[in-house]
């Protein structure tokens, strides 16, 4: 009789990482290589939270801290909450920080989830949400999205998915891989069959300032009413102020027995977040925040620029991202048989042997098997010389105007 695999063995290694493995090998040939795989953004940090980062660091304050982050962090993000998320009541014991918003994920998977408990998830989806999922030894559930609708959450099709195991409904806007910003009415229509289904919510807030007008994020506990209290709402610095290597998310839960599960969960895993990184991002949320708008408008530049560079080309569809700073794809079978290629990974190969970075749409789940993601996160000029290659490389055999 054969055992069941371990749940590790069961989560795959990520496209992602292998493709960045493969452009360093072209790098290391002495070629340039355009970084469109990888949503690790470009700008530094603003200049006060690196001097916060400093002064506490010549200040001594390098000990071990509060297991769920330092009383100011949590009482700033507290205040962060009811004031710009208008997530009514929440308190500083309500917020823990974590080690960015995976970690954040992580920890709240294990403290929602017994085994084979199902969360509902959008198909296409960020990897590692539905890894996640396995890895606390829960089920993820996909709802597939379509260009047709605007790659939107369908309530219908969430709510014809619950089922006896279904625990919870996972909600990420924007969204990545796509860029699809959901409305505040269809947020309406999830948290009401949540409530009807006694479900809770899990939303998944990284990109809440990467939003292109006339669109608008809406913390989806803030509109929950009276089911706020069973809403879990992930925050990461790393996309809002350029601290993707310093590594703070956080999660904010009103649930006695959820926050004492945290508790166990963080002292296990990392028993406090850098403390140095901590300071820095108070200073984020304390300091001046007009980098948020100078990021925007550069990543919608390059937005543009990689949109012009896809459209018009003989089986290209794709979809203009109201968030994120990623780019969605679909390939037609006409595209396929025009280059030669089996499938998205022989393109991803073409791509990658050019320096181009990229990800195969499948590593988002089975909705995207046709399709590819493009991030434009990295040096605008990066952007600009990788989509003129990008955009050579997709037309070859192709009537589609090339410059």
């Amino acid at each position: 009789m054969n055992a069941a695999p371990h749940v590790i063995d069961t989560l795959s290694l990520g496209k992602i990482v292998q493709i960045r493995e493969r452009l360093f090998e072209v790098a290391a040939q002495g070629r340039k290589v355009y970084r469109l795989e990888s949503g690790d953004p470009s700008f530094t940090p603003p200049a006060h939270v690196i001097d916060a980062i400093v002064a506490a660091a010549r200040a001594g304050k390098t000990h071990y801290i509060p297991n769920a982050g330092i009383p100011e962090l949590r009482a700033a993000l507290a205040h962060k909450a009811v004031h710009e998320n208008g997530i009514a009541d929440v308190r500083p014991q309500d917020v823990f920080v974590t080690h960015g918003a995976m970690h954040a994920l992580f920890c709240a998977f294990h403290a929602l989830l017994d085994v084979d408990d199902e969360v509902i998830v959008p198909d296409p989806m960020w990897t590692e949400v539905v890894e996640n999922v396995r890895l606390a030894r829960g089920k993820p559930v996909p709802v597939p999205l379509d260009h047709e609708h605007d790659f939107e959450y369908a309530p219908q099709a969430v709510a014809a998915r619950v089922g006896p195991r279904t625990r919870a409904i996972f909600i990420n806007t924007p969204h990545n891989p796509t860029g699809a910003v959901l409305s505040r009415e269809t947020l309406l229509a999830l948290i009401d069959i949540a409530r009807r289904n006694d479900l809770w919510i899990v939303s998944d807030e990284a990109y809440e300032h990467v939003v292109y007008a006339p669109y608008q994020h809406h913390s989806v506990a803030s509109l929950a009413g009276d089911w706020a209290h069973r809403v879990i709402t992930v925050q990461s610095f790393s996309k809002s102020h350029a601290m993707a290597g310093l590594r703070v998310g956080a999660l904010l839960v009103r649930d006695a027995l959820l926050e004492q599960r945290l508790q166990k969960v963080l002292r296990c895993t990392i028993n406090g977040v850098n403390s140095l990184a901590q300071w820095g991002a108070l200073a984020a949320l304390q300091g001046d925040r007009s980098h948020h708008a100078i990021m925007l408008a550069e990543y919608q530049k390059r937005r543009d620029v990689l949109l012009a560079a896809l459209q018009g080309i003989d089986g290209v569809r794709v979809f203009t991202p109201r968030g994120t700073f990623f780019l969605w794809a679909e390939f037609a079978p006409e595209l396929f048989a025009r280059l030669g290629a089996r499938d998205t990974d022989e393109i991803s190969e073409r791509l990658c042997a050019e320096g181009v970075g990229n990800t195969p749409g499948d590593a988002f789940g089975a909705a995207g098997v046709h399709a590819m993601r493009f991030a434009y996160s990295c040096e605008t000029a990066m952007v600009e010389q990788g989509a003129e290659i990008l955009r050579r490389v997709l037309t070859q055999g192709s009537t589609a105007r090339t410059g």
